[in-house]
Parts: structure tokens; C-alpha cells; sequence
């Protein structure tokens, strides 16, 4: 039979993993909420032919509060930059679809029966009713219409 024999762990040595640097790409900067001034706004309603009561509705401030907007080129609150930005990407699409600012206004203003819901320009007044005019909107450009 073997001799068995005795060894003995020397000190461990710490492991140390090298990698190469990673670079990553610049990412896009998030817009600024609280920098939402009506200038902005005003740039996205001179695409559409939206009235002032129209737009006051959809981003649920009172007509009288958008004007003071206006006046001093005040910044909107968090939650109506937002539905800001949602209706501007509706109003983008929607100009990439038809190509025409009045020929989307009157689309929007029109009842459709969409999947079984009614969809009409009063659904601009609730985020859930935007996104469906988006998926709509959405649908007539890959020729899904419904």
C-alpha cells in the first residue's frame, strides 16, 4: 500500500477578473418635464387645426388656465407634459398617415367602430382613447384596418 503524503494549501491568491472597457453608446436625453413650456406646445398645435377649447379639454386644463399659460410661457406640470407628449405623437403619426392636417382633423372627428368600441375625437380626452387612435392610426399604415 501507497504512502499517503500531506499537502498543505499555501496562501490563496485573489482572483482578479480583467476585462476590456466597455464603451457605451450615447443614449438619447430624456425630455425635460418640467421644461414644457407653451412655445412648445404652441409648435405642435400649429400642425393640427385643434381649437384652443379642444386642446384646453385633452390636456385637461380650463381654457381660461391655458390662456394664462400662454401669456406668461409658463411650464405644465408633470402630468400634462405627458399627455402632451402622448397627443404629439398621435398628431406626428397621424400627419404621417394621411398627409393632409385637415383631412386627419376630420378623420378624428368622425365616429368609427373600432374592434367593437367607438372611437371618435372624444377619445382624445382620456390616455387610454389616445393610444387606441395610435394603434388605429397604427393599423391603416400596415393596411390592418378594421
Amino acid at each position: 500500500m501507497a504512502k499517503m503524503q500531506k499537502y498543505t494549501q499555501g496562501k490563496a491568491k485573489p482572483l482578479k477578473v480583467e476585462e476590456p472597457e466597455t464603451s457605451y453608446l450615447p443614449i438619447k436625453k430624456p425630455v425635460a418635464v418640467a421644461d414644457y413650456t407653451y412655445k412648445k406646445l404652441k409648435k405642435v398645435a400649429d400642425l393640427v387645426p385643434f381649437t384652443q377649447s379642444e386642446w384646453a379639454h385633452m390636456i385637461h386644463v380650463s381654457e381660461r388656465t391655458l390662456q394664462r399659460y400662454a401669456k406668461n410661457n409658463s411650464s405644465f406640470d408633470g402630468i400634462h407634459t405627458d399627455r402632451i407628449l402622448l397627443l404629439q405623437e398621435m398628431i406626428e403619426l397621424g400627419l404621417e398617415t394621411f398627409t393632409d392636417a385637415d383631412i386627419f382633423y376630420r378623420w378624428l372627428k368622425k365616429e368609427k367602430q373600432v374592434l367593437g368600441q367607438s372611437l371618435n375625437f372624444e377619445s382624445l380626452f382620456s390616455d387610454r382613447g389616445i393610444q387606441e387612435v395610435i394603434s388605429q392610426l397604427s393599423r391603416i399604415q400596415y393596411g390592418v384596418y378594421t
